[in-house]
């Protein structure tokens, strides 16, 4: 299966190739993700900043990035949106969505929507920290992305109203050079970074891929701790 999907980039004009990834100049074989390390260099970064400018977002949100061990390999669990939505229509992202008036806080939040559109078992989640705060450049939501350790590998069921497709994907393939790419982007007279992974049949892009480039940085001890949705 080649690489990238039928995700809708809405491409401008004047876009040019961007920079190698973070991680670009750490060796091949030392790019394992181990979770226990990246839960340690979680804690040592403490809560998430604020980037950009809340007082323009329209609401908050909270996503769950979920990450579990499958014989000695992290793998990362993301969805694909059904194609019958009227937006982000077959887009790669985390399950996550709208923090409710009665969600206790946004890591109840994220796990709450992850029951709700891929059937996780909340039992099984542990929170290990947070990445940046940021306002999305399209919906301009306030996104809260709240990191997760499984206890095991899930069992998964996609609710097919809001979700078409569940990928499992290790973290050693997200890493590897011909996965990454970044383009600049002139939106509104700011040149901005936008960030692809090009998986076996999708495309990872926009915020989606800027929470996944700043979490793999982390983990590889990138020097890298700005999201750049």
């Amino acid at each position: 299966m080649a690489r990238g999907g039928p995700q809708r980039i809405p491409r401008p004009e004047g876009a040019r190739p961007g920079s190698a990834p973070p991680w670009a100049a750490v060796a091949s074989a030392e790019r394992a993700i181990d979770l226990a390390g990246l839960a340690g260099r979680l804690a040592e970064r403490g809560d998430g900043r604020l980037l950009g400018s809340p007082d323009r977002s329209r609401g908050d949100s909270a996503v769950l990035i979920p990450l579990y061990d499958l014989d000695g390999e992290a793998h990362v669990v993301l969805t694909r949106r059904a194609s019958h939505l009227r937006s982000h229509r077959h887009e790669v992202s985390f399950p996550g969505g709208r923090v409710d008036t009665d969600d206790a806080s946004h890591w109840h939040a994220a796990v709450r929507e992850a029951d709700e559109e891929i059937a996780l078992d909340p039992t099984i989640v542990r929170r290990i920290g947070e990445l940046d705060r940021f306002v999305t450049v399209g919906s301009q939501t306030l996104i809260h992305p709240q990191v997760a350790v499984l206890e095991r590998e899930p069992d998964l069921v996609p609710a097919l109203d809001e979700v078409e497709h569940i990928l499992h994907v290790p973290v050693s393939e997200l890493l590897l050079d011909e996965v990454y790419r970044e383009e600049l982007w002139p939106i509104g007279g700011v040149e901005r970074a936008i960030t692809f992974f090009e998986l076996h049949g999708d495309t990872v892009w926009g915020a989606t891929a800027a929470m996944l480039r700043q979490l793999l940085a982390i983990a590889t001890r990138s020097d890298e701790t700005i999201v750049r949705p």
